[in-house]
């Protein structure tokens, strides 16, 4: 795996970062959609402060990720137990 030294801009600074070839595109994503966020909060609200603004887009997408996760579980263990059904059905018919 390459790896790469990339610079990305967040809030008007320059992070460098070392990561591998595969992440660049999800990493630039990443950063586009916390600038985004920002532009938002600094047309619609009344705050200066960037500190304020990217705590709170922190927490947005923090929650957002924990919410997906919890989701997901949730639906893994629906599929699992449907297995689970799936395979009492199978034991059941004898050939």
């Amino acid at each position: 795996m390459e790896e790469l030294s990339i610079k990305v801009n967040i809030a008007d600074r320059f992070y460098p970062l070392t990561i591998g070839e595969h992440e660049e595109e999800t990493v630039r994503k990443a950063a586009k959609l916390i600038n985004d966020k920002l532009k938002h909060l600094q047309q619609h609200f009344a705050v200066k402060d960037k500190q304020d603004m990217l705590s709170m887009i922190s927490l947005e997408i923090a929650t957002e990720l924990l919410t997906m996760k919890e989701k997901a579980s949730g639906e893994d263990s629906s599929v699992y137990k449907e297995l689970l059904k799936m395979k009492e059905l199978l034991n059941d018919v004898k050939i």
